[in-house]
């Protein structure tokens, strides 16, 4: 029995399948009679989605050890390991158009791929999905005021051009300033979520952490602290192939920065968040699915933007938050749709494939959109 147990669950599909792919990876990047750059960073994108799902995993077996209020702490910190980890090493190779682009991905790709996905496939088994309304409006005013946030620092860039009082320092300082108050933001809003109207979140803890709960096995301490530092530390180190590997591949494949920022690295960090959300929507556990994808979102706007502004200061490239038109409609638009899909607190089919449209059109504008030019003030 024990035997037959263990082959069903070989037998299962599982994003650790793709864990094939991590010595793929090393041969590619160290093997000179293998070397291609391009067959490097598809290989590098499929290695990350297993390893950031192992690191969710063993975040959350830690949550589920620690209590309910640590264990939310614990997921929200580490809720985004892995775009963080690719976006600073991305940042330390100078490259902050595709660092950027992963921040304007990452948000519409939760917003509207993850939770329309989730809303499709949820709704096709269960006619209505209800989940809080509440909960779900007071994260959509979040993410409204993180959209508010990256569209002031250009405006504040294309207004004081015109009026030309436009200079580099005094946008690196608004942005330092903005990023303050989204980090400020970020920790109210963990107070709210964790200790004053936690009652309000109460689904997205259901038994425990979402993860953790639904597995019979429990990971001891030792276990689950091992597999996240090891699994953070090849995540690191496929960042870093997928990341050099990022200028050769784009050329062969006819992609822009942009593009790959926006589509192709948010989809590759976010991939593990993607599977968690749809799954709970197939169990009709909607409040866990908008706590998965709306929360990324938020944690996205709120914590990893700001605190990549203040990273780049130690790489000596300091980054602000001017974001491209493009970019800022994406992000406006996908609020805005989440925004009014959350607010009536059931989904269905229909709209889940409503979001998912909007992701695909966005898609192709970033797809059809030519690199820009030098930036010019």
């Amino acid at each position: 029995m024990p035997q037959k147990l263990l082959l069903q669950s070989l037998a299962k599909p599982s994003l650790n399948w793709l864990l094939v792919f991590v010595p793929i990876a090393f041969v590619l990047r160290f093997v000179p009679p293998f070397s291609n750059a391009t067959a490097l960073f598809i290989v590098a994108c499929l290695a990350i989605i297993p390893l950031a799902g192992l690191m969710g995993e063993a975040t959350e077996q830690l949550a589920h050890r620690t209590g309910e209020g640590i264990g939310g702490l614990l997921n929200a910190t580490f809720g985004n390991a892995a775009e963080l980890i690719i976006a600073l090493i991305a940042l330390s190779k100078g490259m902050t158009d595709v660092v950027k682009a992963s921040i304007t991905g990452s948000i519409i790709g939760n917003l509207l791929l993850v939770l329309g996905l989730s809303c499709f496939l949820g709704g096709w088994k269960f006619p209505a999905q209800k989940f809080n309304r509440t909960a779900a409006r007071s994260s959509a005013t979040l993410l409204l005021l993180a959209a508010v946030a990256l569209v002031i620092p250009s405006v504040f860039h294309f207004e004081a051009a015109r009026l030309g009082g436009w200079t580099a320092a005094r946008e690196q300082q608004m942005s330092l300033a903005i990023a303050i108050v989204l980090l400020l933001t970020y920790a109210a809003s963990l107070v709210f979520t964790l200790i004053t109207h936690k009652s309000l979140y109460a689904g997205k803890k259901e038994n425990g952490v979402h993860a953790a709960a639904d597995k019979e096995e429990i990971w001891s301490l030792q276990k689950a602290l091992w597999i996240l530092i090891i699994a953070t530390i090849f995540v690191a180190l496929m960042s870093e192939f997928l990341v050099g590997s990022i200028e050769a591949a784009r050329s062969s494949l006819g992609l822009t920065e942009v593009f790959v920022g926006v589509i192709v690295v948010a989809i590759v960090g976010n991939a593990a968040e993607h599977s968690s959300a749809v799954m709970m929507a197939l169990r009709n556990k909607m409040d866990l699915t908008f706590g998965i994808a709306v929360g990324s979102s938020l944690q996205i706007a709120l914590f990893v933007a700001p605190v990549l502004v203040f990273a780049s200061y130690a790489f000596g490239k300091p980054m602000n938050l001017e974001f491209s038109l493009t970019e800022i409609v994406a992000v406006v638009m996908a609020v805005g749709v989440a925004g009014q899909i959350s607010g009536d607190g059931q989904s269905n089919w229909l709209e889940g494939l409503q979001l998912m449209s909007v992701y695909v059109v966005l898609a192709i504008l970033f797809f059809f959109m030519p690199a820009a030019p030098a930036h010019l003030p």
